[in-house]
């Protein structure tokens, strides 16, 4: 009796579902993080979206969708909501994250305070970029757990707030690897290649398109390896490592952008610091 019990009221104690491994992963919910949120079952994947962009849905365990959320830097801690098939709303909340500050000295001051020309220029290779970032394809993210694009040590962590020449500038959106010129760079997953550019700040770059606005960036390289609209497997290499545009020597720098925000690519590789 004593038994049943016990038995009992473990069964009581546990969670509606069991968290499963992509929750554990990537349930990160802070500025810069990312959110997963329990959709429940469905005979198909509901349609989300959060801040008016649609969101990555997937499968957990035991046939439940999950909205894989993007959560922009400029967001305050606090309640945030996703709507479901525009029918009803499921909040997550945000809670605090400390960022560093990054104090950075460039020779070139036209990297800190561009002239007329280049200020053109920027704005014109900005508005591609938001573009490619803005993608949403049906396509099914082949692996949600990446590999590393290099093998090679973290340098500067995402979020960092920089400031070059002594003048505070955009928040670090990306991840840096303290990585040799000439290194190859690899797909973290499989995707599409959306965007190849040579841009002011980010030198030589390739957009990757994983699938329902999962998006890899890669920048400052040396050298492009892949074509536009070329499919990619994983581990392909995409170019190799370099210090084009605005960089103060060689390494890789990579952007992971889910539903239009910059996020944390350490989220995606286990090794996100609270």
């Amino acid at each position: 009796m004593r038994l049943y019990a016990l038995l009992l009221l473990a069964i009581c104690t546990l969670p509606a579902h069991a968290e499963g491994f992509i929750s554990r992963l990537l349930n990160k919910p802070v500025p810069g993080g990312v959110a997963v949120v329990d959709l429940g079952p469905a005979a198909s994947a509901p349609k989300v979206t959060y801040q008016g962009k649609p969101v990555l849905v997937v499968h957990e365990e035991q046939q439940r969708w999950i909205a894989i959320v993007g959560i922009p830097l400029s967001v305050k801690p606090g309640s945030q909501q996703i709507s479901v098939d525009q029918q009803r709303n499921l909040s997550f909340n945000v809670a605090s994250k400390h960022y560093r500050e990054q104090r950075i000295t460039l020779k070139n001051t036209q990297q800190v305070n561009p002239n007329a020309a280049n200020l053109k220029r920027i704005e014109r290779e900005l508005a591609e970029q938001t573009t490619a970032y803005r993608q949403f394809s049906p396509r099914q993210p082949s692996n949600l757990l990446f590999d590393k694009p290099v093998n090679g040590p973290l340098s500067s962590p995402f979020g960092l707030r920089r400031f070059f020449n002594g003048e505070e500038r955009n928040p670090h959106s990306g991840l840096d690897f303290a990585v040799g010129q000439g290194t190859p760079i690899k797909a973290p997953a499989a995707g599409k290649v959306t965007l190849i550019g040579d841009y002011f700040f980010n030198g030589k770059t390739v957009f990757v398109d994983h699938g329902q606005g999962l998006i890899s960036m890669f920048c400052h390289m040396s050298k492009v390896d892949v074509q536009l609209g070329q499919e990619l497997a994983r581990g392909a290499v995409v170019g190799r490592v370099g210090a084009t545009g605005r960089a103060t020597g060689p390494h890789m720098h990579w952007n992971v952008s889910l539903n239009d925000a910059r996020v944390d690519p350490a989220i995606f590789i286990g090794e996100f610091k609270p």
